[in-house]
């Protein structure tokens, strides 16, 4: 994978670039914008060897502070911070040896404290309009716990290991071993300017660098990272402007 993170950490750099270049040559903004979001977060773990999932959905809920410094030509400038608590893990689509679904069912839940830091770029009405934005940046993470939801039926050979594709079962006894998550997230937004505040429907994706296991050749996955589509609602208050 590391020519897919090489491209994304160029995409990223290609969007705070400009950032960093109205520092200097832009109009003056001096705004600040405080709020909250709430969501729902789709996930799934990139697995290797590969675990049959459906979207894992769940409830993302956190605050907003976004500082607006810059507007350069038509596009207005600013930094975003969050601290968000989000429902991530995974939900399985349970097969048998043949790869033939099984009644059984199996989800795993896994909360994270969630930390993005995110270069915002808007085009559209400075107030009292619409206005299309697109944000990217780093993302830290900790899980600070976790739960496993397994169905009552529970399919197994006669062996009493459960029956999976090539007798595959790690998964089921595994808790998580590197808490600490890392990646980058993008997305992009439209947002309503009125009298009332700052409202906000966004879309983001998060690709995670770092994996939930151990990596390593005596380890049972070789990749078990975070991919998280999130759509939410923001509002934010001006605090100056």
């Amino acid at each position: 994978m590391p020519h897919i993170r090489s491209l994304i950490a160029a995409l990223l750099l290609c969007l705070l670039l400009p950032t960093a270049a109205v520092a200097q040559v832009g109009e003056a903004r001096n705004a600040l914008a405080i709020g909250g979001s709430a969501g729902v977060a789709m996930n799934t773990i990139d697995f290797d060897p590969n675990i049959k999932q459906s979207l894992h959905v769940a409830p993302t809920v956190g605050i907003t502070v976004r500082y607006t410094s810059e507007k350069y030509f038509n596009t207005y400038c600013a930094i975003q911070g969050e601290l968000n608590f989000t429902r991530l893990g995974w939900k399985e689509e349970v097969l048998d040896h043949n790869s033939q679904p099984l009644p059984d069912t199996y989800r795993r839940d896994q909360d994270y404290l969630q930390l993005p830091v995110l270069a915002r770029l808007g085009w559209g009405r400075e107030q009292r309009g619409v206005m299309f934005y697109v944000l990217a940046g780093p993302q830290l993470g900790l899980c600070i716990g976790e739960r496993a939801h397994r169905s009552s039926t529970w399919t197994v050979d006669a062996d009493g290991n459960p029956d999976r594709p090539n007798m595959f079962s790690s998964q089921y006894t595994m808790d998580i071993e590197h808490r600490f998550d890392y990646g980058i997230t993008a997305g992009a937004g439209l947002e309503w300017h009125t009298r009332a505040g700052h409202f906000a429907l966004e879309g983001r994706y998060y690709y995670g660098l770092s994996d939930l296991y151990g990596n390593a050749k005596k380890d049972v996955f070789s990749r078990s990272a975070n991919g998280t589509i999130f759509v939410k609602l923001v509002y934010l208050r001006d605090v100056f402007k």
